[in-house]
């Protein structure tokens, strides 16, 4: 009778060699902010691992905080990957402190990503008069004419905005391009760790990156029919988006940090939206029907948009998932 195989490693010494398996390469530990990120960092990893996220689905990135488990879980990462302390400023000193030993990738501070100024306000976004905006305005362009895979290790904007005394609108995974460049930074990191797996790791970001491509495609084609027509926003967090799908924006309710609006900025809306009316309001999850009623957003087709992607299956799939629902929800509020 054939043994099973925990008594026959009570009998030999040879047990060792079979329970151990084949050496394997230690796969890195790693540790994402939010949920994009953390589809980002899932594509690269592949069958080999999954990444822990910081913001769980619903959560809000501005005011988050962490868990114990996830105390636990910094502090064995081998790899941070995160926007930066812009998006999450309450996890930005965990990290800091409980993360000390491992490698962090700040998305934010890397060369390639495209960034752009936190719109102060929320009015005419793309419609700057003073100098500063102005020269913010010439600093996008230059990155809009070299934004199709283009070195931006050289562009002025990169550098200004990481500056401690810029407003960065932290939202940068909304451009598709940004995520493909991240794709690579992250498979890099994870070699760096991991270099018996490193080719795997650069094969599955190639995969992603294809992914993305055909996810941007698919959304641009469902936005080319309303790209023209003047749209609201409750939250300012979708600049990135309509940077990169070409959507025209008149005017958020609140900036891209979510601060309350008061009643100047309620006024001057009113008087914004009287001038140039919107089709559809994008709204965020939970956003207050008494605000949308302040500037009379509650009377036109409304569309609830989640830049967090938080109601589709995480995991791998959520970031090409997450261009897809955002633009059919703009285009079937904005036909309407």
């Amino acid at each position: 009778m054939r043994l099973p195989l925990f008594h026959a490693c009570n009998a030999t010494a040879l047990c060792l060699t079979l329970a151990a398996g084949p050496a394997l390469a230690e796969v890195p530990r790693v540790v994402t902010d939010i949920p994009p990120v953390a589809s980002l960092a899932a594509m690269v990893l592949g069958d080999l691992g999954a990444p822990e996220v910081l913001v769980a689905p619903g959560a809000s990135a501005h005011g988050a905080s962490l868990k114990p488990s996830q105390a636990r879980a910094l502090e064995a990462a081998d790899v941070v990957v995160w926007i930066g302390p812009e998006l999450t400023p309450g996890i930005a000193r965990q990290i800091e402190a409980l993360a000390e030993g491992a490698q962090r990738l700040t998305l934010a501070d890397l060369p390639e990503t495209r960034v752009l100024p936190f719109r102060d306000g929320g009015l005419e976004p793309h419609d700057h008069d003073d100098d500063d905006h102005a020269e913010d305005k010439e600093r996008d362009d230059h990155a809009e004419d070299d934004h199709a895979g283009e070195d931006h290790a050289d562009d002025d904007h990169t550098g200004e905005m990481h500056g401690e005394d810029t407003h960065l609108d932290p939202h940068l995974w909304l451009d598709p391009e940004n995520a493909t460049v991240w794709l690579s930074a992250i498979a890099t990191a994870l070699s760096a760790q991991d270099p018996e797996n490193a080719q795997t790791y650069d094969a599955n970001a190639k995969a992603g990156a294809a992914r993305i491509a055909e996810a941007t495609e698919t959304a641009r084609s469902a936005l080319d029919p309303v790209r023209d027509r003047p749209l609201a926003v409750t939250h300012d967090a979708l600049q990135y988006y309509e940077a990169a799908f070409g959507l025209r924006v008149v005017g958020a309710l609140t900036d891209g940090d979510d601060t309350a609006p008061g009643a100047q900025r309620l006024d001057a809306l009113r008087a914004l939206y009287a001038e140039t009316a919107p089709v559809c309001a994008l709204a965020d999850p939970g956003t207050s029907p008494r605000l949308m009623h302040a500037v009379g957003l509650d009377t036109i087709p409304q569309a609830e948009i989640d830049p967090l992607g938080s109601a589709l299956p995480q995991g791998a799939p959520l970031y090409p998932a997450l261009l897809g629902d955002i633009a059919n929800r703009i285009a079937a509020c904005a036909s309407q």
